[in-house]
């Protein structure tokens, strides 16, 4: 069924397609901060038309809150920051396999999870009855070729690896989250997902399997395959639109500055072609943005050099200047800063951020579109800065108006 389905849906989706960027992982799993970006995803090229979507029914739609830790914040006061946070489900990221299978220890997401500030977080997330994902990495056409490539034995040694990790743990569920992989391995990838979801629930009956995917066509393909094999959520990572390498905007666009199709509409519409269950889809946003040298102050000035992740819990200081002001891209719902920088071509950096009030139409869409909830990358990027928890709860509550 599913061979057919993404078959077609590729067939489809791939007329105008062009040569996308070389993404890079978004979480690196090898303990380097420097690599520990959020991913340039695919969805900064692709199609350039609409995709046509059947008309069906728009279920009610639900409010889960889904958010993820990563492990370069796991730091003395993320435990008070993610109870104060209004989740459905928290996501620890993340671990990654060795070659024979077997979980790799030696990396940082592994000790911090396992250490103490990870298990506090895991025992105060269930006293809140807030369920606990561990987030299984796998990042790389190469190392996605080996895994999912080889053999099934081999994939079944990770399975069962993961599996062991997150009893052992005493964790909810497993989160998948494979990036960068050959679309010819996607019905393997599907097919290791359901064998990881039947392995986990195992006698019990108990666990839930999710995975990250992203917004644009192997993203869908993906979830499609996931949610065939029986995925219980599919977070689409509606992020990296515009990245490191493109030119500026919004990571998350509403619409397009530019005038290109991909935005957080076109990609839900991608999903819904491929035949992925609304009910199912959880929206991720991004409580990130993203800096370029450009060549003036004005929103929409071009860049003059590759860009970079702007996460505001690292800049504080500039929130607490109040010359530091934001100008609203009212297209694409983003906020632009301009500071000087006397280091760079041009002399300003561009700064394009959400916010608060630039996440809250983001988040009707998942109301209009009947989806399972939102998420965000990164729970912990918001940190010392107001109004965040208070438009989690609200979503959460069904009160976004």
């Amino acid at each position: 069924m599913f061979q057919r389905l993404a078959i077609a849906a590729l067939a489809i989706l791939l007329v105008g397609c062009g040569p996308s960027p070389s993404p890079t992982p978004r979480g690196d799993a090898s303990g380097d901060p420097a690599a520990s970006d959020p991913a340039a995803s695919d969805a900064a090229s692709g199609p350039t038309g609409t995709p046509a979507v059947p008309a069906t029914p728009v279920p009610a739609p639900g409010h889960e809150v889904y958010g993820y830790v990563p492990y370069w914040e796991m730091d003395g006061t993320i435990a008070d920051h993610v109870a104060a946070t209004p989740l459905s489900t928290l996501a620890l990221f993340s671990v990654t396999n060795r070659s024979d299978g077997s979980i790799d220890q030696a990396q940082n997401g592994f000790k911090r999870i396992t250490g103490p500030i990870g298990r506090q977080m895991i025992a105060q997330a269930h006293d809140r009855k807030v369920r606990v994902e561990v987030v299984f990495t796998s990042f790389g056409t190469a190392r996605n070729k080996q895994l999912f490539g080889g053999t099934v034995a081999r994939q079944d040694k990770v399975i069962a690896s993961l599996v062991a990790f997150a009893h052992d743990l005493g964790v909810d569920g497993i989160n998948v989250d494979v990036e960068s992989m050959d679309p010819e391995f996607v019905p393997s990838y599907g097919a290791f997902v359901g064998r990881l979801r039947t392995a986990l629930r195992g006698d019990t009956g108990r666990g839930q399997v999710s995975v990250a995917t992203t917004a644009h066509i192997n993203g869908a393909a993906m979830a499609a395959a996931a949610a065939e094999a029986g995925a219980d959520r599919i977070f689409m990572m509606g992020y990296d639109y515009h990245w490191a390498g493109s030119d500026p905007g919004a990571s998350a666009p509403l619409d397009r500055r530019d005038g290109k199709p991909q935005d957080l509409a076109w990609s839900l519409d991608l999903y819904a072609v491929a035949g992925v269950p609304v009910q199912r889809t959880i929206l991720g946003l991004p409580f990130y943005g993203m800096a370029w040298p450009v060549s003036g102050p004005e929103l929409g000035d071009p860049d003059t050099g590759r860009g970079d992740t702007w996460i505001p819990s690292d800049h504080l200081f500039r929130y607490d200047d109040p010359t530091f002001t934001p100008t609203l891209d009212p297209i694409e719902q983003v906020e632009f800063y301009a500071i000087t920088d006397p280091d760079v071509e041009g002399g300003w950096q561009g700064i394009y951020v959400d916010s608060p009030a630039t996440l809250t139409p983001k988040l009707a869409l998942a109301d209009d579109r009947g989806l399972a909830g939102a998420g965000f990358w990164a729970i912990g990027y918001e940190r010392g800065l107001p109004g965040y928890n208070d438009l989690v709860k609200r979503f959460a509550d069904g009160k976004l108006d």
